[in-house]
């Protein structure tokens, strides 16, 4: 078939017009900006935000010093300097942060307190997660008389004294750190169990839930496999808020004397010693005091940060 002079020599099928058409649509495509995922906008708000950026920094150096730091100290937790007990901060000796009433550096006894309230903090925290999201999310999703039975548990649980029961722990478990350590997670969950309660509630009536019960998927799979991964937003933000609060909980166990015992020493267990010689000795309590202050902060930042970026209509 003979062709026009107008027209241009294309593919098969094309003509002058369709191709320009076409050419355009495909400069579109290449000049159009990529999409971001929801993971890329949630990271992005948070390093927006500058306080939850610097406490993560100021926490990874926590950390690293922690548990890095006592391999390059010149003093051992329990050593005693026999020629510098109960002295102020001495760096021609070592002592960057004085020493005890036995001698003992503090800066090395600071850091193993540090590595103990961290350890504590994340094997409680790990432990009440699970609980809340096992517990919270079974109670939500079936409904009815079960969720009324195991949320009144939960009510009656809030209304119990929470020192009775790390009382009794004590009793049961003895001095036996990692058992108490699990066991005050026992005690952290119903908050989460609530969260989580709330949350499975809106969930289990969404389309994708819907269609996994009308294809035959049993209860407790469309709980693990559909409900619970769609509830990291909320148990991130709360996981990183309940971390202080257990690092607080562990102090104050450790100031009575209920927590950690020696040899072994946390934060609380230091400040404890530190506040009865504070006028005399005032090293002995800043040092544990600022270390644990300052986690503290960084946490409560972070926790907010990761709110605002993980769900900012709440914000």
């Amino acid at each position: 078939m003979a062709r026009s002079q107008g027209e241009v020599p294309l593919m098969a099928g094309i003509t002058g017009k369709d191709a320009v058409l076409t050419d355009y649509a495909a400069a579109l495509a290449t000049d159009a900006p990529k999409g971001r995922s929801l993971t890329q906008d949630a990271l992005r708000r948070l390093y927006a935000n500058k306080a939850a950026v610097a406490s993560i920094f100021i926490l990874a150096a926590i950390v690293l010093i922690a548990f890095i730091g006592p391999f390059f100290l010149p003093w051992k937790l329990d050593e005693i300097d026999w020629s510098a007990i109960r002295k102020p901060p001495d760096f021609s000796k070592g002592h960057y942060f004085g020493t005890d009433q036995n001698g003992r550096d503090m800066l090395a006894r600071t850091l193993q307190g540090t590595q103990m309230s961290l350890i504590v903090a994340f094997v409680a925290t790990f432990v009440s997660v699970v609980i809340g999201i096992v517990y919270g999310a079974i109670a939500g999703y079936f409904g009815g008389r079960i969720d009324t039975i195991m949320m009144r548990f939960v009510d009656i649980m809030y209304a119990l004294p929470y020192i009775l029961f790390v009382i009794i722990l004590v009793v049961m478990f003895g001095r036996n750190p990692i058992l108490l350590f699990v066991g005050i997670g026992c005690l952290e969950w119903l908050t989460m169990a609530r969260i989580v309660r709330g949350q499975t509630l809106s969930l289990k009536e969404r389309e994708f839930v819907e269609a996994a019960r009308a294809g035959g998927a049993k209860p407790f799979t469309i709980i693990m496999r559909h409900i619970v991964p769609n509830l990291t937003g909320p148990v991130v933000i709360y996981a990183t808020l309940t971390i202080p609060e257990i690092i607080i909980t562990e102090s104050f166990l450790s100031y009575l004397g209920l927590g950690v015992q020696e040899p072994l020493t946390s934060l609380g267990t230091l400040i404890s010693f530190g506040a009865p010689v504070v006028e005399q000795l005032p090293w002995m309590l800043f040092s544990p005091a600022i270390f644990l202050v300052l986690m503290l902060l960084c946490l409560s930042y972070l926790g907010d940060g990761l709110r605002d970026a993980l769900d900012p209509k709440d914000r």
